[in-house]
């Protein structure tokens, strides 16, 4: 089976169809150019907290409020905040930590109905690929605050939760702001899910809820000096 031209013809040569660009090999280098890009803008960033919520809270709604006072209070905690950097809830927690002096991070996806990166975002970042961009939410931040949202916020909810009970991150709290909101899914975990063994007990003492900002912070505070007080592990081969 000997080609009829070499790579490197192919290459030079300007002529003929491009939709090679389009194959799954190329895009594996788009793929790779995406986590290099995330890795590289979001290294030196320091402790941080993921903060999710709806993209379609309004800014006169209490949640965006309370949005606003999260980011606010975690920045003078020293943490830096990351969003998914689009409106509603994320505007409100990169608002409140760009207001308070901090670092605001917007993580975009491209999606149908384009969003844009919110203007209270510092430092931005956009992604074709969830994967790609939900590797930055958990790697970058020492935990997770969740705002009231939808099927993305719940998305970002249960693959962080799957991550720490399967202990693929360790000493990473999980805060669920808006007792009203999330009280519901709460019982339905402590009940049906638990009582037919689908999960463990410590695994409902995954989640905290709460309606303090506060409490959020403390919690948050505490991870970190644990994160602090653990061995580095070895870099991988």
């Amino acid at each position: 089976m000997v080609p009829g031209s070499t790579t490197d013809q192919r290459l030079l040569d300007s002529r003929g169809p491009s939709d090679w660009v389009h194959t799954d090999p190329w895009r594996v280098m788009r793929i790779q150019a995406e986590f290099v890009e995330g890795f590289g803008s979001l290294a030196e960033l320091g402790p941080a907290i993921s903060v999710f919520g709806s993209a379609r809270t309004r800014p006169e709604h209490p949640d965006y409020q309370l949005a606003c006072d999260l980011g606010r209070a975690l920045v003078e905690a020293g943490f830096a905040v990351i969003t998914g950097g689009g409106p509603g809830a994320m505007a409100g927690a990169n608002q409140g930590a760009h207001e308070a002096g901090g670092v605001s991070v917007g993580l975009g996806i491209e999606l149908p109905f384009e969003q844009g990166m919110n203007e209270w975002v510092d430092l931005g970042i956009n992604f074709r690929y969830f994967f790609a961009r939900k590797t930055m939410f958990v790697k970058y931040a020492q935990g997770f605050a969740v705002l009231p949202g939808g099927f993305g916020t719940f998305d970002e909810l249960f693959e962080a939760l799957v991550l720490v009970q399967t202990r693929k991150v360790t000493s990473f709290p999980i805060a669920l702001l808006g007792r009203d909101y999330w009280q519901g899914m709460l019982d339905w975990i402590a009940g049906p899910v638990l009582e037919r063994g689908m999960i463990k007990r410590e695994d409902v003492d995954l989640l905290h809820v709460t309606d303090d900002v506060e409490e959020v912070v403390e919690l948050m505070v505490a991870a970190r000096r644990g994160h602090a007080l653990r061995p580095t592990p070895h870099a991988a081969e």
